[in-house]
């Protein structure tokens, strides 16, 4: 079906746009047929009407012979032979209204004057076919590209999408791993606190099971993630392990990927805390900024302690998601800043 008829808002405006052309028609049929106002008026106006619709039909042609430079001459041959039969038609539409007209004594001399101004009805004709043709081609060539920017955006998020399940199946058990690993190294020496060290590893991963699954979860979930991951080691590293947060009520709301900040909590804790005797402070920092969050881990730091296995994963971890998840809108920067090692996140606050 014409799309102008499944969008009756179209059809509206395209003939709005005939009421001018209809005027241009019966100018011409007083100028070459000498036409009065009245008989002028009479004819153009269901003339203008009738052309209106049958020049709809080029849209079929514009489906039926798209623009290719390997057919150009057929499909113009074919447009024009299209554009002269139209305007035939139009021209004996008009001479039957005419005829019909020449019924009443008012009209009885208009099918002779609308003789004279046929030859410029006819072109007219032409030219008004061609022009709707040429806009119906605007259109399909619009829609067309409107078509391939939504597939292109679909594609994008299926891939996107598909990039973030990948990495979010990698940090699970990469963070299984570590966890146990934490456990491990307790059960010999204090079994005890081995136990509730699995006893708030389960309530963690309970929580998490559920939020692995989202897309996005709001960023106050995602610190209170953070904090249940840091309670199962502070039953490991006990007084050496200090934590500092400081979050900013208006930042709560952004939407993040779950476990977003789980790599660089546990980086944190793996390269800065566990390394030192006297542990140290890891600090959490959410601020907002207009419409702008911005998120800061940062843990103690010796500048020149050798690079444990393993450095790098987490970050480039959070780096490609950040990446996937919000384009050149979001941020990922690590750095060493005198003693301590700061990674932060910026994105968007809009939720």
């Amino acid at each position: 079906m014409h799309p102008f008829f499944t969008q009756p808002g179209r059809l509206g405006v395209y003939l709005l746009g005939w009421i001018p052309l209809t005027a241009i028609l019966g100018g011409l049929l007083m100028l070459a047929g000498g036409l009065s106002l009245l008989e002028a008026a009479a004819l153009a106006a269901p003339l203008g009407l009738l052309y209106a619709f049958l020049c709809l039909s080029s849209w079929y042609l514009c489906r039926a012979f798209p623009v290719d430079s390997a057919r150009l001459l057929a499909t113009a041959s074919a447009l024009a032979v299209a554009s002269l039969v139209a305007a035939s038609l139009w021209l004996l539409s008009g001479t039957t209204l005419a005829w019909v007209l020449a019924l009443l004594p008012v009209f009885e001399t208009l099918p002779d004057r609308l003789a004279h101004a046929g030859p410029v009805v006819f072109l007219l004709g032409v030219l008004l076919y061609l022009l709707v043709l040429a806009m119906h081609y605007v259109l399909e060539a619009a829609e067309a590209a409107r078509s391939q920017e939504r597939r292109a955006a679909e594609l994008r998020t299926m891939a996107r999408e598909a990039e973030l399940q990948a990495l979010r199946e990698r940090l699970n058990p990469h963070f299984l791993f570590n966890s146990l690993n934490s456990i491990a190294a307790l059960v010999a020496v204090r079994p005890e606190e081995a136990r509730s060290m699995c006893a708030l590893l389960s309530d963690f991963l309970r929580t998490t099971l559920g939020m692995s699954e989202r897309a996005s979860i709001p960023l106050f979930e995602e610190l209170a993630l953070a904090h249940r991951y840091l309670a199962v080691e502070r039953v490991r590293f006990g007084d050496r392990l200090t934590v500092a947060e400081d979050f900013d009520p208006a930042a709560d709301g952004a939407l993040v990927p779950p476990l977003l900040l789980q790599p660089l909590v546990e980086n944190a804790v793996k390269h800065g805390i566990a390394g030192r005797l006297e542990g140290g402070t890891l600090t959490i920092v959410t601020k907002r900024f207009g419409d702008r969050v911005t998120i800061v881990v940062e843990n103690p730091a010796d500048a020149n302690a050798p690079k444990k296995e393993g450095t790098g994963l987490g970050l480039a971890n959070v780096a490609r998601r950040v990446e996937a998840s919000w384009g050149a809108a979001g941020r990922f920067a690590a750095s060493r800043i005198d003693s301590r090692f700061r990674a932060e996140i910026e994105l968007p606050a809009g939720l």
